[in-house]
């Protein structure tokens, strides 16, 4: 398989079947999507980014094409599910990158097993303490009614058009078509956030950490300064912001990304 080459697949594991692509050689790092996407949201990431490493971007437990744990839904099952998935796949250690939902889910993975994670990429992080938890499930970008007419889907368009990037339609249906994956319930990945309680897992993280702060991303950008604090154990934390960065940053700003990953990851020694 040559280094930007997507290979796609099923693990069985305990959970379920787990859908994944896979590119790239070398130290694997685990790619972690937002709620409702899937490893889509990763595809002009993964290639770059497969030049450098093996890369592994899942459809996380709960969406996609991957098993789904019945409601209500929390981040300790997500991170189950990339476990499951690594073991399945012989990885014993490996490092991490999530976007908003999946950086809850990599911070979550990394507390649980901090002997195998080799550095963690927080990208769109948020600080999920009890003043967090007051107003994230009041959250209403993902949901509509289902309408005869089918104009459920302009109001899904139009409660997410503020948060992306003018005349990138594209990026929009792919947001839309994932929201509509068979099985996929958008509003329990963002509950599952609401009911985290990170401020009581943050300490058990002692990986290096790299946090990804979009500027224009309304939700996690004023986090910064928190979530830069929270760590008190990891062995180093470092900030970098994506100017103009919004809430679909990995396709809106890849090759930004990437090589801010890729820099990040070998500084560690990841």
């Amino acid at each position: 398989m040559s280094q930007t080459a997507l290979r796609y697949g099923y693990a069985d594991t305990p959970l379920g079947q787990l859908h994944y692509a896979e590119a790239g050689e070398g130290d694997p790092i685990i790619l972690l999507h937002q709620t409702p996407r899937s490893l889509d949201e990763f595809a002009e990431v993964q290639p770059l980014l497969a030049a450098h490493r093996r890369t592994i971007a899942m459809d996380m437990y709960g969406f996609g094409q991957s098993s789904k744990p019945q409601a209500p839904q929390t981040i300790e099952q997500f991170a189950s599910g990339v476990l499951a998935l690594a073991d399945a796949l012989g990885i014993d250690k490996f490092s991490l990158l999530g976007h908003h939902t999946g950086m809850f889910v990599a911070s979550e993975v990394a507390s649980a097993v901090p002997h195998r994670i080799l550095a963690a990429v927080l990208s769109a992080a948020e600080y999920a303490d009890a003043g967090f938890r007051e107003t994230a499930s009041d959250l209403d970008v993902d949901t509509a009614e289902i309408r005869e007419d089918g104009s459920h889907l302009t109001s899904l368009w139009a409660k997410r058009a503020p948060l992306y990037p003018a005349g990138r339609p594209d990026l929009l249906n792919r947001f839309i078509r994932d929201a509509l994956a068979p099985g996929l319930d958008p509003r329990e990945g963002h509950l599952a956030c609401a009911r985290y309680l990170m401020e009581d897992r943050v300490q058990q993280v002692t990986a290096p950490l790299l946090l990804l702060a979009a500027t224009e991303d309304p939700f996690s950008y004023p986090h910064t300064n928190s979530i830069a604090k929270a760590y008190t154990n990891a062995r180093s934390v470092e900030v970098v912001e994506i100017q103009g960065g919004m809430v679909p940053l990995m396709e809106q700003k890849a090759h930004q990304v990437v090589d801010v990953v890729v820099s990040f990851l070998q500084r560690v020694g990841a």
